[in-house]
């Protein structure tokens, strides 16, 4: 059980990257599809910022005395993640005005029916 419990943020993070991937392999909805890579997105950030967690972990600030450095929370996952969230709030709201664009010209968002489609 101590296992589980070491490792509980690799595994959620995991389980989210492999729910996103089964998400876009497996559905031809473009708005679905778009779920899924922000599902993705999320189990990417997630396993980056517990790259740098640590157990009981302070925060980088040498204010106090007596502090020890292995015991401080590295900051470079967590800046890492903030541009990132960054980053996949615009590439959604890209890949959302694309959907909107393909709605207004083909009339569906079954991907199957647009690759059929010539433009």
């Amino acid at each position: 059980m101590s296992f589980i419990s070491n490792y509980i943020y690799y595994i959620g993070s995991f389980s989210l990257i492999f729910i996103g991937l089964y998400i876009l392999i497996t559905r031809n909805n473009l708005i679905k599809m778009i779920i899924g890579l922000n599902i993705l997105d999320t189990g990417v950030n997630l396993f980056l910022i517990s790259l740098g967690y640590i157990k009981m972990g302070t925060a980088p600030i040498f204010s106090k005395p007596n502090l020890n450095p292995q015991n401080m929370v590295d900051p470079v996952p967590q800046a890492l993640v903030l541009t990132a969230i960054v980053i996949g709030v615009a590439i959604l709201a890209l890949a959302l005005s694309f959907a909107i664009r393909l709605y207004h010209h083909y009339e569906t968002l079954d991907m199957r029916k647009i690759k059929e489609q010539r433009w």
